[in-house]
């Protein structure tokens, strides 16, 4: 552990007197064997902040931000970032992230019995070079196991984001929680609504990449399986939780609404899993209006809006993965026409690949079948087709501009409506993608 420890770090811990501990992730980490760099480090010492602060001037450690109420200090030194803590221990308003009142202290095992498990409340003892283990964490960390630092009924109702947090460590470590663990998340899972969206939809962007923080296999789909068990998918997703044990055609699928919905997850991509998440979140939805299935894409599309402004997503983000929801069923028996994909290919050029992946995934996730998906094979094929022959991807590479269009008689406001026509009709033809036969093509739309 020391061989990694920032010498200003070292130096910063002499300053102290020798009371300057590393704790959490960074002792976890080194203790699992985990290969990882770390840049941010959380310290902590029984010092005050402002002792912490003056310590570090004289190292060449800059603070960032003090907030004494708290005892916490930001330091950043080159490219290194340190979280600074005081011994404290905590008292919550139930369910509330931020403690309502903090009691500094010099016990270390009182700092230790404030935090969430006891695998992140293992310290290293810089200048002693040797760890310290007030609770018991190390047995954890070799056990694989996550163990509350105190009862769990009350660690979860102190701080309702240690739910979302159980569900994002056990994925990205690929450790189990005990059964009072989960037992106190369940019996918590309520409180996860008094926390903000944006840290939910934060901790939930997390769980969605878990596996490839620690390469854990599979640890996205394990964290979203343990967000459903504690009952906690079902207050931060409801709409997507009323697909559990809505059953669907057996001979499309072995699994209910929702457990497909997981297990695309876990065979789609990293940057489309939000989509492979919401995929079928239209479904129970209109199941329960309509009896049936049909159309769920057009209404998904909406609910996945509903949520990911309700969750604070950025608006990019919400606009690529409403569109991934909208289109992931098109095509999916093989039955359009040629031409009507060539087209499709050609208007949603920028999502084409994310929705490729997702049709893929979306397949693989019915019948845990990770061979090539019919659709998907077919709608590569037809673009090889339309690249080898140099078919236009996007306005951009037609070979006419607006200001030509104008010219040629075409009204400013029907520029944009007519490449969108000239590019289908290049989509098909590609031979059309001239100059002089795009205006012509152009004007004699506007005749007609």
């Amino acid at each position: 552990m020391r061989a990694s420890i920032p010498e200003k770090l070292k130096t910063f811990a002499d300053e102290l007197g020798g009371r300057l501990y590393v704790v959490g992730g960074a002792c976890r980490n080194a203790l699992a064997g985990l290969d990882c760099a770390v840049t941010d480090w959380d310290i902590c010492a029984p010092v005050s902040a402002e002792s912490a602060v003056a310590a570090a001037k004289k190292c060449g450690i800059a603070a960032v931000a003090v907030y004494p109420r708290t005892g916490t200090v930001r330091f950043a030194s080159g490219g290194d970032r340190f979280e600074f803590a005081s011994f404290r221990t905590d008292n919550y308003v139930r369910g509330e992230h931020a403690p309502s009142s903090v009691v500094f202290t010099e016990d270390i095992f009182l700092d230790a019995v404030r935090r969430d498990f006891r695998c992140n409340a293992v310290y290293y003892d810089i200048s002693a070079d040797q760890f310290v283990d007030p609770l018991g964490g190390i047995a954890d960390i070799r056990a694989k196991r996550l163990k509350t630092v105190a009862p769990a009924d009350r660690v979860f109702g102190e701080d309702g984001l240690r739910l979302m947090r159980l569900c994002r460590f056990a994925a990205e470590l690929g450790f189990t929680p005990d059964e009072e663990c989960l037992c106190g998340a369940k019996n918590n899972a309520a409180l996860i609504c008094d926390i903000s969206c944006e840290r939910i939809y934060s901790e939930l962007c997390a769980i969605l990449s878990a596996d490839v923080k620690y390469g854990i296999s599979g640890g996205q789909y394990y964290g979203l399986t343990l967000m459903k068990r504690t009952g906690v998918l079902k207050e931060v997703l409801p709409e997507l939780a009323l697909g559990d044990g809505m059953s669907q055609r057996a001979d499309y699928h072995d699994y209910d609404v929702l457990e497909h919905s997981l297990r695309t997850v876990l065979y789609a991509p990293v940057g489309i899993r939000m989509a492979a998440l919401l995929h079928d979140v239209g479904k129970p939805a209109v199941m329960l209006s309509e009896g049936r299935f049909a159309r769920h894409e057009e209404e998904g599309e909406k609910i996945a809006a509903d949520i990911l402004k309700r969750l604070r997503a950025p608006n990019a983000e919400i606009k690529r993965v409403c569109a991934l929801v909208r289109w992931h069923m098109y095509d999916f028996a093989c039955l359009a026409r040629p031409n009507k994909v060539r087209k499709f290919i050609a208007f949603h050029g920028d999502i084409l690949a994310d929705l490729l992946s997702l049709k893929q995934a979306d397949y693989s996730a019915c019948k845990d079948d990770t061979g090539k998906a019919p659709s998907v094979a077919r709608w590569e094929k037809i673009y090889a087709q339309m690249r080898a022959e140099g078919a236009p991807l996007s306005q951009r590479q037609l070979k006419v501009r607006g200001d030509e269009l104008i010219a040629a008689g075409v009204a400013p406001a029907e520029v944009s409506a007519t490449l969108d026509y000239l590019l289908g009709e290049c989509a098909i033809n590609p031979a059309l993608n001239e100059r002089e036969k795009l205006v012509r093509l152009a004007v004699s739309r506007k005749c007609h």
